[in-house]
């Protein structure tokens, strides 16, 4: 197996300043970065496969392609919540924190936890991690009964009013996602969604209208 320095090695030869201009424009910025696709860190990570030694080097490189590839190496059944909490602490833009939660987190037995503890947080990206994981079980936990979705509305509706745009975003593909389970959360989707579209908050608005944009495309919207 390659060590954390080779890796390492390996993705600064593939970076280029082109590729961190290019990351900068999608609002992907961070201290450290070599300017690497990623389609090119997910075929090295095919090449590494599981690792979770590694992946904590990795990240704890500070890099974001070492922390990205981290993600896609690691093993859910050894993350701990203890894990979780100190990498969300480390997100430093979108990208990180919506790769950690889509392909690695939301696997994890800990996420739903971590959704209720991170919801309330005031880190701007450790706060999205929580409705971008809460989308992430959404569509990726097929056998998930209702209930626990159902009850995720209320705490969706309680951030609401949050107007950083990171955290708004995430909110709405928290209940767009949601929705898209099956008819009786789409309904309840709509329900909040109506809600918000009526409150006095321009946060809010703006997440009802864009879950609505999204929940109701191809169908006529109710008057």
């Amino acid at each position: 197996m390659p060590t954390a320095t080779e890796v390492l090695a390996q993705l600064k030869r593939k970076g280029s300043k082109s590729g961190v201009a290019g990351m900068a424009r999608f609002g992907i910025v961070a201290r450290k970065a070599y300017g690497v696709s990623v389609g090119d860190m997910r075929a090295m990570a095919k090449k590494i496969g599981p690792d979770h030694a590694l992946a904590a080097k990795l990240f704890a490189s500070g890099w974001q392609e070492g922390r990205m590839l981290a993600f896609f190496i690691d093993d859910p059944r050894l993350v701990t919540a203890r894990q979780m909490d100190a990498w969300a602490k480390g997100f430093e833009n979108w990208g990180d924190c919506d790769t950690a939660c889509f392909h690695l987190f939301d696997k994890t037995p800990h996420a739903w936890k971590k959704i209720e503890q991170w919801s309330t947080r005031r880190e701007e990206f450790v706060k999205r991690a929580s409705f971008a994981l809460l989308a992430s079980v959404a569509l990726h936990d097929k056998q998930a009964p209702d209930a626990p979705f159902l009850k995720s509305l209320k705490l969706i509706e309680r951030e609401t009013g949050d107007d950083r745009n990171f955290v708004k975003k995430g909110v709405s593909w928290a209940l767009r996602g949601i929705g898209h389970r099956n008819p009786k959360l789409r309904a309840a989707a709509l329900k909040t969604a109506a809600r918000l579209v009526k409150s006095d908050v321009p946060s809010a608005r703006w997440i009802g209208r864009d879950a609505q944009r999204d929940l109701l495309r191809g169908r006529r919207r109710p008057e």
